[in-house]
């Protein structure tokens, strides 16, 4: 991820059917599969012109989950810069993610 090679990571890493979880509130809470994922992609990259940088911090491991933080700042199409952050969490199994959920805030203009 830190490649920025997204479908590399979710054919490798996640099985086909893994579930997306954002929070309550978010345009697509719940996704499917890389499919199901379209929407959400779609939305965020009509919404911003650039992305000005981005950080994913080291995963913390537990058991069958791991955590990290991770964001970025962009350039909205109105020429608004944003800042967004969040914690992500990974379910796993045999090998495999199984669940991805994330939590922040909801409710910026351009989400």
């Amino acid at each position: 991820m830190r490649q920025n090679q997204f479908p590399e990571a979710y054919a490798n890493l996640f099985t086909p059917d893994f579930e997306s979880i954002e929070p309550a509130g978010a345009p697509f809470p719940i996704a499917i599969g890389v499919a199901g994922l379209k929407p959400r992609i779609d939305m965020t990259h009509a919404r911003l012109k650039s992305f000005v940088s981005g950080y994913y911090g080291d995963p913390i491991v537990a058991g069958d989950y791991f955590s990290l933080a991770m964001g970025f700042e962009a350039v909205t199409v109105d020429d608004e810069q944003v800042k967004f952050d969040e914690i992500c969490v990974y379910e796993v199994k045999d090998g495999r993610i199984i669940r991805e959920q994330f939590f922040y805030t909801p409710g910026a203009p351009w989400i």
